[in-house]
């Protein structure tokens, strides 16, 4: 009894429960914690790529206020403060393109690091789930991209939050100039009592041309028939010429983080699926700075719904309005939702369902496409 019982103990001792059973088994599909800081340190420890991250995502936002404040301090007269709500769009517009690329460069790496270094094989003989072993590079990654790109935003939002001029009172959009903060009525309502303005100006709806000036009946007639339109060149006239407020800017930092997201996501699947991180990052670059402008500003008869499946009309349509009324009166669409976005390109906006579909579908599908191509790869 006594030379039994110790080893029934140790046999007990020895038995994991389900929890030390579940934790030590190595074909889990989810990835754990050690094995996403694994990842996160071999994609830091390539010091080319941090570097070409931290150029194309914090130099241009440095080197793009720092000469702005710099020339402001010498010259007050010929250069204007740093922080005007013009510079802070260009600003995030570069951003958002740097960003994309950058995040798009890093999830390519991320991709295709294992195969690159020849560890690919010995990572799958270990037992580990191929799942798993993609799965832990999206938190990985993402915990990378998402700290740099804000930063790079912040110190956009700090110098547009004490370089700025004070907000105007009036807003002018085709000649019109009218207060701010007018509902529609209230804005109809100065319109017809202002009709000098729009017969003066070239407000769009108005009959004539060139060379020709309307009666007040057909400004009149045109302000009834065309108000809710001036009404949007309105106010994106007003939100241009002011500066962000902090939940505008709040919602804009929202925006670009999902916009990297999906760039990173991309660049991760496509890697895994291509195998070649070179080949994926020429692919995405000329994706991002040539195909997608060509298509969403040249609108194709019958083939709209095709162009809206780019990821970039979606996500344009969900340009948070202080982005998009940069552009100026005339443009966008309407998201409506979640960023109050109203678009730049002036892309016929979809549906609020098919535009939450193609951003969800992008960032799944591509997922799923590298997560199925490491798994079905040869080791």
């Amino acid at each position: 009894m006594t030379t039994t019982e110790p080893a029934l103990s140790e046999g007990r001792s020895q038995t994991p429960g389900p929890g030390r059973r579940r934790m030590g088994r190595t074909g889990v599909w989810l990835p754990t914690w050690e094995l996403i800081t694994t990842k996160n340190l071999e994609i830091r420890k390539r010091r080319g790529l941090m570097i070409t991250m931290v150029v194309l995502v914090i130099v241009p936002t440095v080197l793009f206020y720092g000469l702005r404040l710099l020339f402001h301090a010498v010259d007050p007269h010929g250069y204007g403060l740093a922080g005007s709500p013009q510079f802070f769009s260009q600003s995030t517009n570069l951003i958002d393109e740097f960003g994309f690329i950058a995040a798009a460069a890093l999830g390519a790496a991320a991709g295709t690091t294992d195969l690159s270094d020849g560890m690919f094989r010995h990572l799958v003989i270990t037992g580990r789930s191929r799942l798993a072993l993609y799965l832990a590079r999206i938190p990985a990654g993402l915990a990378i991209t998402v700290p740099l790109v804000a930063l790079a935003f912040l110190m956009n939002c700090l110098v547009t939050s004490y370089e700025s001029p004070p907000n105007p009172t009036t807003a002018s959009f085709y000649g019109v100039t009218a207060p701010n903060h007018l509902d529609q009525a209230g804005l109809q309502t100065f319109m017809l009592a202002h009709p000098q303005q729009e017969i003066n100006g070239f407000l769009p709806g108005v009959p004539g041309g060139p060379g020709t000036t309307a009666t007040a009946a057909q400004v009149r007639s045109a302000i009834e028939a065309h108000i809710a339109s001036y009404y949007s060149d309105y106010t994106a006239a007003e939100i241009s010429e002011s500066t962000p407020a902090d939940n505008e800017m709040v919602k804009i930092g929202l925006w670009l983080e999902l916009d990297v997201g999906i760039a990173f996501l991309v660049g991760l699947g496509f890697g895994a699926l291509t195998g070649q991180r070179t080949t994926t990052v020429i692919v995405l670059i000329a994706f991002e700075i040539i195909v997608t402008p060509l298509l969403a500003h040249s609108q194709l008869p019958g083939f709209i719904d095709g162009q809206r499946l780019i990821i970039g009309v979606a996500m344009d349509q969900l340009r948070p309005a202080a982005l998009a009324a940069a552009s100026g009166p005339g443009q966008g669409g309407g998201g409506g939702i979640l960023f109050g976005g109203r678009g730049a390109i002036g892309f016929p906006p979809m549906p609020t369902w098919a535009m939450i579909a193609v951003i969800a579908g992008w960032m799944v599908g591509w997922s799923g496409i590298g997560a199925w191509r490491m798994m079905t790869r040869d080791a």
